[in-house]
């Protein structure tokens, strides 16, 4: 079903960017259905990130040839076709995966199931704003529709919630996975679940880190009240146990034995990077600092030469422009540096779904808000473990690099001494934590796109040649044609509701919205 289900971007997108070792499920038992739903979608996560997030958010641009321009926001109704496909599809196997749970009496797989589709279904709001959820994917059934109504985003994410909490209900019970009774071997156990091996206490935490990570997201509605709901899960660590240390990480580990390998195993570093996405101005300022009179650069962010490497004839770090002209492509991308191939492109390089820094972040700025008790000293406490977290998290994969790096804990310290990262130095101090969490989310799915527009950091400088999109950065994708002709009425609702069915038209949590008074 997953495979069958995705669809190209363009037309040749989906030769190039299938992975040949994608499993296969069908009506099979829930636990058959887990192991292909976990790699699959932890292989897809990262392939967006390189192609959509990267070049959205302005961390790479395809400067390097003239056959993508997602950075200049030229997208397609196919592509739009295809985005809205993939989440969809990933959610209906992981609702098909939880009906067979129920019918099982396999409540692991039922919580893990109820997890997956707040992942995938909070990714597919987050991209197009409203979207069917209490009707969708129940056309199989008697009772059912295949054409369901889109909810609006604020009772999405009602519905997220309330699954998040059954989930963690089912977690509380300490459930045992079948394949747990099946007397495997360790390895055999970390290879079908290569997040947690089937620990359910790992599952339970990376559930109630989402559920912060959801509610960071719409925290800006204050009719959402999601102070109380923090400060909750805070002060009940046994009910609501969520990431505490890197070790807690949402990281999904190949193998490297098919076909547990990483997507992009197979690519060349030409296709990879060199030849086509380049690290940007925008990062590069974001992580260098550099002398304002020589432009000398003193400083570097340690995470940049993991995610990174400098052009090999150049002996500084130079970023090309996202969203230049055609014009300029040719002049802004000589010398640039690129993605690290070396760290990124292994048979067994994991892939991420969230990290423990991400959540030190949502405590860093909710304290600072007010959300949560402590305010701005308790606010810098979580920020700065934010950043170790990250750095140290980072520094796993320093040593992979064609030339090593190691981020010992005195270049912690140094970085967060830094004008880069100082919380003493900065004045605006959500800002900065705003621009830090941007920068640990490299890497991860969609997030630094989802969380620019939900707090407008960093500030990005938008591009001579994004004239596509009337010069702004995409807001939201549209709903596809199909979607308009099958189900209309329904989808034309939702455009009437949100103000417009174009990259331009905020979605309901965004900064843009929330100004706007929508």
């Amino acid at each position: 079903m997953i495979g069958a289900g995705i669809c190209s971007c363009t037309g040749n997108f989906e030769e190039i960017n299938t992975n040949p070792n994608r499993m296969l499920v069908g009506d099979i038992t829930p636990y058959g259905m887990f192991e292909p739903i976990l790699y699959n979608s932890a292989n897809r996560w990262q392939e967006y990130t390189w192609f959509w997030n990267n070049e959205l958010i302005q961390f790479t641009a395809h400067t390097g040839g003239t056959t993508r321009n997602e950075h200049r926001y030229v997208i397609s109704n196919a592509n739009w076709q295809s985005v809205w496909n993939q989440y969809a599809d990933f959610a209906n196997n992981t609702i098909h995966m939880y009906d067979l749970a129920v019918a099982y009496n396999e409540p692991a797989m039922q919580a893990i199931a109820l997890t997956f589709k707040a992942l995938f279904l909070s990714n597919q709001t987050d991209i197009f704003g409203d979207i069917p959820y209490s009707e969708a994917f129940t056309g199989r059934k008697i009772d059912g529709t295949k054409t369901p109504k889109f909810d609006s985003q604020k009772e999405v994410y009602q519905q997220l919630f309330a699954d998040l909490e059954r989930a963690n209900e089912i977690y509380s019970a300490t459930p045992t996975p079948v394949f747990l009774k099946q007397g495997l071997t360790v390895q055999e156990t970390a290879a079908i679940d290569g997040m947690y091996g089937g620990q359910m206490a790992q599952w339970q935490k990376f559930n109630n880190s989402l559920y912060l990570r959801l509610l960071c997201r719409v925290s800006g509605r204050a009719e959402m009240n999601v102070g109380a709901k923090m400060t909750e899960i805070l002060n009940n660590p046994d009910k609501y146990p969520v990431f505490a240390s890197n070790d807690d990480n949402a990281k999904v580990v190949f193998s490297g034995v098919e076909p547990y390998l990483n997507y992009f195993f197979e690519m060349t570093q030409a296709n990879f990077t060199i030849s086509s996405r380049k690290l940007t101005e925008q990062l590069i300022k974001m992580t260098v600092l550099a002398d304002e009179i020589t432009g000398a650069q003193l400083y570097t962010d340690p995470r940049l030469p993991i995610y990174g490497q400098r052009n090999t004839n150049m002996s500084y770090w130079k970023g090309t422009v996202a969203g230049c002209t055609e014009t300029e492509r040719s002049i802004v991308d000589g010398g640039t540096s690129w993605l690290n191939y070396a760290v990124f492109c292994r048979r067994s390089a994991p892939n991420y779904y969230m990290d423990y820094a991400e959540v030190l972040f949502i405590w860093a700025e909710a304290a600072l808000k007010g959300y949560i008790p402590g305010g701005e000293s308790r606010a810098k406490e979580y920020y700065e473990a934010a950043i170790t977290a990250s750095l140290q998290k980072w520094n796993e994969y320093g040593l992979l690099s064609e030339i090593p790096v190691v981020i010992a804990e005195i270049d912690i310290q140094t970085f967060l001494d830094s004008d880069l990262a100082s919380w003493d130095k900065a004045v605006d101090k959500e800002a900065l934590i705003g621009n830090q969490k941007f920068l640990a989310l490299f890497w991860t799915g969609m997030e630094a796109w989802h969380e620019y527009r939900r707090t407008g950091y960093p500030v990005l400088t938008i591009g001579r040649g994004t004239e596509a999109n009337d010069f702004i950065l995409p807001m939201r994708f549209a709903y596809p044609p199909i979607t308009m002709a099958t189900n209309a009425a329904n989808a034309q609702e939702a455009v009437s509701r949100m103000g417009g069915n174009n990259m331009k038209t905020p979605v309901w949590w965004s900064k843009q919205a929330i100004q706007s008074g929508r």
